[in-house]
């Protein structure tokens, strides 16, 4: 147990020290203090070991991102705070900031990511049919845009949002129709 952490966290380094493109299985095991057939034993291949460290450090930063968006009173409120504590994420932590540069064995650019993504963020908006129950029929629908929506924040991050306040702002202006079904504000936009 104690070989996995250790090469767990060697792999998160490497990522965040010289991208998705600088794992591969010698330099792990090399960081890690290991041998590669402890590394090949415990994961398998390096999209394994790859996947596993990603994975594990997501649902550390996912208890901060829930505790920040815990205290939403509303479903559009609720996704808003996701995005933006998702955006504050990628920009906090060097191996999430990684995520944003297409490259080679980056898990982000894999064929079935968004497959892959769906049930996570299922999982972290089904909260908001507790908010608003009608919603429940749409939580599918609702989850494919969160998703679409959020990555494209990360991912093109401009002046126009620059700030947690104008994300806030112009996801609010789009989202509020999407769920209420009422009119675009553009007030302040």
């Amino acid at each position: 147990m104690r070989s996995r952490k250790k090469i767990l966290d060697a792999t998160l380094g490497l990522i965040g020290s010289a991208g998705f493109a600088g794992v591969n299985i010698a330099a792990v095991a090399a960081a890690a203090g290991v041998t590669r057939q402890t590394v090949y034993s415990i994961f398998g291949t390096r999209e394994d070991l790859v996947s596993q460290a990603v994975a594990g450090l997501l649902a550390q930063v996912l208890g901060d991102i829930r505790a920040r968006v815990d205290t939403a009173s509303s479903p559009v409120e609720y996704i808003v705070e996701l995005v933006v504590a998702g955006r504050a994420a990628i920009r906090d932590v060097p191996v999430l900031g990684a995520l944003l540069h297409a490259g080679q064995g980056n898990p982000l650019f894999d064929p079935g990511m968004i497959a892959r993504a769906k049930p996570v963020a299922h999982e972290l908006l089904s909260p908001i049919v507790e908010l608003e129950p009608a919603l429940e029929s749409r939580l599918d629908d609702i989850v494919e845009i969160a998703l679409r929506l959020g990555m494209s924040v990360v991912i093109f991050d401009d002046e126009a949002v620059h700030t947690d306040d104008d994300l806030r702002r112009f996801l609010t202006r789009w989202l509020r129709p999407a769920l209420t079904g009422s009119a675009p504000d553009h007030a302040g936009s």
